[in-house]
């Protein structure tokens, strides 16, 4: 297992924390939060919804993988892809400008760009013998792929997100995300076709031809 393996545990190997910790704080009934550095802030901070959106977009990951056979070679990808993004809130919960460096050097994120690289290498592979449309391709394709086009949508609002933060965060970081979302999309044609359901195209009302198939 190389440096850059992640070893997805089952709940039986992990492990547990006492019952005796409570999930609530109360810490933050007055609108604030804390950032991993201890600096607390608004609840409405940009840093806040940056992270509240990445973990929404997990939370659809692991919805899309619910409807999948667990014997689908996307899902580890998937569930490798939710412990990233763990990752993603951390470097994004910790400004780099911290007073606390030794926190900024924890939380860097994939400072050589491999796991950038490796998105855009299963991009590569799942891309191939994909159905050739000219039309736009319409969020379809089953329950799974439509999950999946449904987390895309939310990763490009993860990105959006990110832009106030661009100062504070790892250029890694947001090349991820952006990334992120055409393996969604790749991903969400993938499991259509390996599944063998027909994906919806666009087809204008008038039956004109669009600019995308001139």
């Amino acid at each position: 297992m190389s440096q850059h393996d992640i070893e997805i545990k089952s709940p039986d190997e992990v492990k547990s924390y006492p019952a005796t910790i409570k999930v609530y704080t109360r810490t933050g009934d007055k609108g604030s939060s804390a950032l991993f550095t201890g600096e607390r802030r608004s609840k409405d901070d940009a840093v806040f919804e940056a992270l509240g959106t990445t973990d929404e977009l997990s939370s659809m990951i692991g919805l899309a993988i619910a409807h999948m056979d667990s014997s689908s070679s996307l899902v580890p990808r998937l569930e490798v892809i939710q412990c990233l993004l763990q990752d993603v809130g951390s470097n994004v919960a910790t400004p780099i400008g911290a007073k606390s460096q030794a926190k900024v050097k924890r939380t860097r994120f994939d400072p050589d760009g491999f796991h950038c690289d490796n998105l855009e290498a299963w991009i590569d592979e799942m891309s191939e013998g994909l159905p050739v449309h000219r039309s736009f391709i319409l969020p379809s394709g089953g329950l799974a792929a439509s999950t999946l086009h449904v987390a895309r949508t939310i990763c490009r609002r993860a990105e959006r997100s990110l832009v106030p933060l661009m100062d504070d965060i790892d250029k890694e970081t947001f090349m991820f995300v952006n990334r992120l979302s055409d393996f969604l999309f790749v991903a969400a044609r993938w499991i259509a076709m390996k599944q063998g359901i027909t994906e919806k195209i666009y087809v204008h009302p008038k039956g004109r031809v669009t600019e995308f198939d001139k």
